[in-house]
Order: C-alpha cells, then structure tokens, then sequence
C-alpha cells in the first residue's frame, strides 16, 4: 500500500468533509409542534437560529405548558440537524465513521 497516496485520499476526504461542514451551516432545518403552535429553526450544523410562537398559545396561567412545547421543539429541530449533518457526512464517508487524527 502507497502511504503517499493514502495520505492525499485522507486530505481530498478532509477537504470534502470541511466543504460539507461550510454547506451544513448554510442549509435549515424546522420542528413544529403543537399542531404547528411552535416552530423551531436550526441551521444544518445544529444552532437553533429562531423561534415562532403562535399569539394564541400564549396563556400567563399556563406557563409551563408553553416552555414544553419549545424544549420539544428545540429537540426535534436538534434532531432533524444530526440527522441532515449524519446524511451529509455519510455521503462523504461511506458511512466509515470517521478515522482518529484526521478531524472527523
């Protein structure tokens, strides 16, 4: 086996995963729950970048019912980012799972 050319395989792949890391921040994702009371948005890299809240599902005696439906919805919508960058990523690797050292 040629160690040279195993080493610029790794850098090309490297090279590739960074491109599809820049691609995944640029790329969103949405969660909606409560029968579309909350909508969660994440960016393809996971940060949640914003939060919709239908006017009528705001009730001051009932909270804790609305901080639930945004903590669902934040997780869903970290759900579907893993999920993309997961689909992504496993384009690039084969579904490998990545090699120590190299940075995936």
């Amino acid at each position: 086996m040629n160690i040279q050319k195993m080493m610029k395989e790794a850098q090309k792949m490297q090279e590739r995963l960074a491109k599809a890391q820049s691609d995944l921040a640029e790329q969103t994702v949405e969660a909606t729950v409560g029968g579309g009371k909350i909508t969660v948005t994440a960016s393809g890299s996971g940060d949640i970048i914003a939060i919709k809240i239908a006017p009528d599902v705001v009730d001051p005696q009932d909270v804790e019912f609305l901080e639930d439906l945004i903590l669902s919805g934040v997780r869903e919508a970290q759900e579907a980012s893993r999920k993309l960058q997961a689909d992504s990523m496993g384009k690039i690797t084969g579904g490998f799972g990545g090699l120590p050292g190299l940075g995936f």
